[in-house]
């Protein structure tokens, strides 16, 4: 697999992650350790969780495997803290929480650091300067290799990005940030990747499949094994089963028709090929899918299948993103 620079670092990266969301809930060891192998045998590197996912299980899970699976060398691990069980203040951005996380994961992970860290969330109730004065930390000690964000909207990673380089060799520039980006979502266009193009931190795009319905499983029903099926997944996909997303569902499948090829594989190739874009993190249910999914490696799009994709999904883009004039 091809490996890519992680924004404007020397981290190079598999240029499709491994996501592990369900992993330690739904994804159970056995189907987890066939997921990782494939993953590795296919020269995938990139291995993306969080300690909230599985409840930690999912980071636990991961050390397990490494300790007797996948040598740790061979992985980039990148993982979150911020993300906390509590109504009232979903996301916790302080100094104390999120070193005590950190350590947290890294007693779970079975290793002595992680090679990307991200903040979770943006908190609005810490200072970011005492959030970003955390990665610091972290990478100062040695726990944290790079550092990342996550979910930040477009001026709160405008500001982070440009307090971190305000003091080169204090601070440690942002190496990534994370967000959901498909053919079904397309937000992260409006501020969000020009701010990370700008400031030289690579995209990590979660959900690329957009929750699985670009892959057209549910042009007609909603299969039984599937994750609109869940009872605690059918809410995060059924915002995509609207009329809007049928009509580029119906793109993709057509794109995939005239290239022979699946309609994952035009999604997941179109995602992955946009500027700024290091690698999408893809979660996949079993050894099968994830395989499909890794096949994208032999296609690039031609420009002219890219333009139309980019016609039917473009978002309403108006002032102030474009000029007044040409409105």
């Amino acid at each position: 697999m091809e490996q890519r620079h992680l924004g404007r670092t020397g981290l190079r990266v598999s240029r499709i992650g491994l996501g592990t969301l369900t992993w330690g809930r739904d994804t159970d060891e056995h189907d987890a350790a066939d997921l990782l192998k494939t993953f590795w045998e296919a020269g995938g590197t990139l291995v993306d969780t969080a300690d909230v996912y599985g409840d930690g299980e999912a980071e636990y899970l991961l050390g397990r495997l490494m300790e007797g699976l996948i040598p740790r060398q061979d992985l980039v691990i990148s993982t979150k803290a911020g993300s906390v069980p509590d109504p009232d203040r979903r996301f916790d951005g302080s100094r104390g929480h999120l070193l005590s996380a950190l350590d947290a994961s890294l007693a779970r992970l079975g290793t002595d650091h992680v090679d990307v860290w991200h903040i979770h969330a943006f908190d609005p109730y810490t200072p970011l300067e005492e959030t970003l004065q955390t990665l610091d930390l972290a990478v100062s000690s040695g726990r944290v290799r790079y550092a990342g964000v996550s979910n930040f909207c477009g001026w709160q990673l405008a500001k982070a990005g440009t307090w971190q380089l305000a003091a080169p060799g204090t601070r440690t520039r942002l190496a990534s940030t994370q967000l959901e980006y498909s053919l079904l979502q397309r937000g992260v266009e409006r501020e969000v990747l020009p701010a990370a193009l700008d400031l030289g931190i690579g995209m990590l795009p979660s959900s690329p499949l957009g929750r699985g319905v670009l892959t057209g499983k549910y042009r007609n029903a909603t299969p039984a094994d599937s994750r609109g099926a869940s009872e605690h997944l059918a809410p995060f996909v059924a915002p995509y089963l609207d009329d809007t997303a049928s009509r580029i569902v119906d793109a993709v499948q057509t794109a995939a028709d005239g290239l022979a090829v699946s309609p994952l594989q035009v999604a997941l190739a179109w995602v992955r090929d946009r500027p700024g874009v290091t690698a999408p993190v893809i979660g996949a249910r079993n050894a099968q899918q994830l395989t499909a999914a890794l096949s994208v490696e032999a296609l690039t799009l031609p420009d002219e299948i890219c333009r139309a994709l980019d016609d039917v999904s473009a978002p309403v883009h108006r002032y102030p993103d474009h000029d007044w004039s040409t409105l």
